[in-house]
């Protein structure tokens, strides 16, 4: 388990390194920076598939396709909410949005508990309903600060729920779907890359990029099959305790960049925590009363 707790918080250092990693990366812009993302990531992706045996998992779901058609556009769907997804976490941190993505991620771990009230009749808990008190506390003072929340806390809260709900529908929750999901934004990566600002004159004219940018690729890479890894060598709770460990070292690089939370923010900052410990509370009592169980 030892091993599985390390793979988890690497793969949330590599992570918010390579959120830093994209101000590093001038003069390309986001969508540039996302394209070249998705195209050094896939082959890697793909290799550690056919290594791991889970090229089976694609190969199912293009088969589920092939026998109902239209479930091509539900793929679509789900491609086009991750891509979008994908490219705010490169484009935020060069357009002064670092901070409010960060917030996003605070704020998930309650938007996928609202979720599964919502879409699937779960049940609350006393600590989640408590959790969700405080962040509501949060949600209302930002609503009066500036009158609700930026665009960029907006997209994470509500469209991963709304992707993982859609990948839910279409059985495609799994490796296979998420290596489809990637696939199918080729066409865009390539087109980010091809017709964007810089092109490929970009190496001409800073010629360390030719350096940079590949190793974008494997900072993308590394983390992404790190976190796989962890999630099967972990149980399931402690694993998603450990995944609020990516949004605090998301904020920590915010504030890296220059961003900084104002006096009024305090109060919407503060009860989100407030509600991410309490979550973090019921997940180690959930774990401690897991391993008690006798064998």
């Amino acid at each position: 388990m030892s091993k599985g707790i390390v793979l988890s918080v690497t793969a949330s250092v590599l992570f918010a390194v390579m959120y830093y990693y994209t101000s590093l990366l001038t003069p390309l812009s986001g969508v540039e920076i996302f394209g070249w993302r998705m195209l050094l990531t896939l082959p890697c992706m793909t290799v550690f598939m056919l290594v791991s045996g889970e090229w089976r998992r694609a190969v199912a779901i293009v088969k589920m396709v092939f026998g109902r058609p239209k479930l091509l556009a539900g793929l679509a769907a789900s491609s086009a909410l991750l891509g979008v997804q994908l490219w705010l976490f490169m484009w935020a941190p060069l357009n002064g949005y670092s901070l409010d993505v960060s917030l996003g991620y605070f704020l998930l771990p309650l938007a996928m508990v609202l979720t599964g009230r919502i879409a699937y009749g779960e049940r609350l808990s006393y600590l989640q309903k408590v959790a969700v008190f405080f962040a509501s506390l949060g949600v209302l003072n930002e609503l009066y600060q500036v009158g609700g929340f930026s665009w960029a806390t907006l997209l994470v809260v509500v469209g991963y729920p709304t992707y993982f709900v859609l990948r839910k529908w279409l059985a495609t929750d799994n490796l296979g779907g998420l290596w489809l999901d990637m696939t199918l934004m080729l066409p865009v990566a390539c087109w980010f890359v091809w017709g964007g600002e810089q092109g490929f004159a970009v190496f001409d004219q800073y010629p360390w990029l030719s350096l940079l940018i590949p190793l974008l690729g494997l900072i993308s890479a590394s983390a992404l099959v790190v976190y796989i890894i962890a999630s099967r060598l972990l149980p399931f709770s402690l694993f998603g305790l450990l995944s609020y460990v990516e949004p605090v070292l998301l904020l920590g690089v915010a504030l890296l960049l220059g961003e900084s939370i104002k006096s009024g923010e305090w109060l919407t900052y503060i009860p989100i925590w407030m509600a991410v410990v309490v979550l973090v509370f019921e997940g180690f009592k959930h774990l401690v009363r897991q391993r008690r169980k006798p064998m």
